[in-house]
């Protein structure tokens, strides 16, 4: 077989894979080119911009700061315009590191992360050993290998700003006129790991038919967590009997800190497995019944599920039983009983699709749970009787 190949036609080859690997050759040294000359243009504006907080012309034309004035007048944003003077402040302890952009051996953003170093340790700031890292890495990976030279070097600075972050945790919250909530915080480094290390392992996932985008998925695990995994945060429902039936004219259900209702398929699936403050009205808006919070599937019960199923049934999904909730594959506001044999784990997003996504799913001769996705209609509704 070695004897019968062509030498030709692999040399032929290879060619043309060295040809192909140089395509972009030029406009990559042309990007490489024009970054270096825009981190020399920073370099004097950093010079520029630590000379001109020194004046009062920011204070006399009505503007708080220098970096305000530099932020509306120069269309960047404040962090950028800090860097700005913090680089030109810190100029004169970094020559060797000034040199070294001038070079090209390190970037702009290499400085930045220096001279933040350099500002917040004082006279302990060692440029040598820091050029040799911003050499050896990437701007990213030196500004945290300046995090720990600034704590081995000022451990209680480093101490009091991580405290100060803790202290300016914030989460804003609102509402919109359709009921959206919307979300905006800051947390420190450590709140920020506990919420990550919450939502990412919920957040991963759940089967091959799972095409939710990352942003979906986490907020999807978000509102998981929130409620509780498998067992739900205790939520009060004000319901009409017509809409907890699903009767064609009923309306929706109100939601404790909701500002708009919520539809019948909701309230079936929070009654599956939900721990709900019930309050049912008749067809006159008469309060019929208040329901003490209680589990609909009892505790022993949850637990032999839990034993006897470890994981959320729906085919592909090992998503754990502690984020599972039990649902009734006859609700038993159609007659279902809460056995074990009526009951299976989902997890919350295949709960939900059961329900609100109208997927149907069916446990099969062998035992094995089959899934059915909704019904799609193409084209127009057929008209009913006139």
């Amino acid at each position: 077989m070695l004897a019968t190949q062509d030498p030709y036609a692999l040399g032929t080859s290879q060619l043309a894979f060295e040809e192909r690997s140089d395509e972009g050759a030029e406009e990559a040294a042309e990007v490489k080119r024009l970054i270096h000359q825009a981190d020399l243009l920073l370099l004097r504006a950093a010079g520029a911009a630590a000379r001109f907080a020194t004046t009062r012309y920011y204070d006399n034309h009505g503007y708080t700061t220098a970096i305000d004035w530099i932020r509306f007048n120069c269309h960047v944003t404040a962090n950028a315009a800090a860097d700005l003077i913090a680089v030109g402040r810190n100029l004169e302890r970094m020559p060797e590191s000034v040199q070294a952009v001038s070079q090209g051996e390190i970037g702009f953003a290499h400085l930045k992360a220096m001279a933040r170093t350099a500002a917040a340790v004082g006279t302990r700031f060692d440029e040598a050993h820091l050029l040799e890292k911003a050499r050896e890495n990437s701007p990213g990976k030196f500004y945290y290998i300046c995090n720990h030279y600034r704590h081995a070097a000022d451990r209680k600075g480093f101490e009091a700003e991580q405290a100060e972050q803790v202290e300016n945790r914030r989460l804003w919250i609102s509402k919109c006129e359709d009921g959206t909530v919307l979300l905006s915080g800051t947390f420190d480094p450590e709140g920020g790991a506990a919420i990550l290390t919450k939502l990412e392992p919920m957040a991963r996932k759940s089967g091959a038919h799972d095409n939710r985008s990352r942003e979906k998925r986490f907020g999807d695990a978000l509102v998981e967590v929130a409620a509780g995994g498998g067992s739900q945060a205790q939520i009060q429902v004000t319901s009409s009997v017509e809409t907890l039936l699903g009767l064609a004219g009923a309306p929706a259900a109100d939601l404790e800190r909701s500002s708009v209702p919520i539809s019948s398929k909701t309230i079936e699936r929070l009654a599956c497995d939900s721990s709900i403050a019930r309050i049912l009205l008749d067809s006159e808006s008469i309060v019929i019944d208040v329901g003490r919070s209680k589990r609909v599937v009892s505790e022993p019960a949850r637990r032999a599920l839990a034993a006897r199923d470890g994981h959320c049934r729906w085919p592909g999904c090992e998503r754990p039983a502690s984020w599972s909730a039990a649902h009734h594959v006859v609700h038993w506001i159609h007659g279902g009983t809460s056995d074990l044999n009526n009951l299976i784990l989902l997890c919350h997003r295949h709960h939900w699709m059961v329900h609100e996504g109208n997927w149907q799913i069916v446990r099969g001769d062998d035992g094995a749970m089959l899934t059915i996705p909704p019904t799609v209609t193409f084209g127009p509704r057929s008209r009913g009787p006139d």
